[in-house]
């Protein structure tokens, strides 16, 4: 884990790049998916590294507990994010401690990490579309130890 993450306090963020902060920070960070219709659009897509294509909010919820049941202490850090017109781009280092299955791996019990990086498409103040791309092959490894 290389890189420190960005310090928001006393920076100002974009409204786009706020939101992108609250998903990650708010919703993620602490599992609170009352927020998932604050941020999204009710029919919006999401397309993740670890498999799934969903849509709207209750899929996207689903795969909220699939993660954190899998990964306790789930959290986040937001490397960077850069904002272009519609579309926020960022990079982040997720990490957790592997309590249960994922990618088809057994708990080990260890810390785990991989780097992503989300694109966030915006319509108006809410995001359309979220691909994530993240290294797999990285979590991977160290799920198998």
């Amino acid at each position: 884990m290389d890189e420190p993450a960005l310090e928001f306090a006393g920076v100002a963020l974009t409204p786009q790049k706020e939101t992108v902060r609250v998903f990650f920070k708010e919703m993620w960070d602490k599992a609170d998916k009352s927020l998932i219709p604050a941020i999204f659009h009710p029919d919006f897509t999401f397309r993740g590294s670890l498999g799934p294509v969903l849509r709207g909010h209750a899929e996207f919820a689903g795969y909220v507990d699939m993660v954190t049941g899998a990964l306790g202490r789930y959290t986040s850090d937001i490397l960077a994010m850069v904002e272009e017109g519609n579309r926020v781009f960022a990079k982040l280092r997720y990490h957790g401690i592997h309590r249960g299955e994922l990618l088809g791996c057994p708990p080990t019990g260890r810390h785990v990490w991989w780097h992503g990086t989300p694109l966030f498409t915006f319509e108006g103040a809410k995001v359309r579309d979220l691909w994530v791309l993240g290294d797999v092959h990285g979590l991977l490894g160290r799920l198998k130890g």
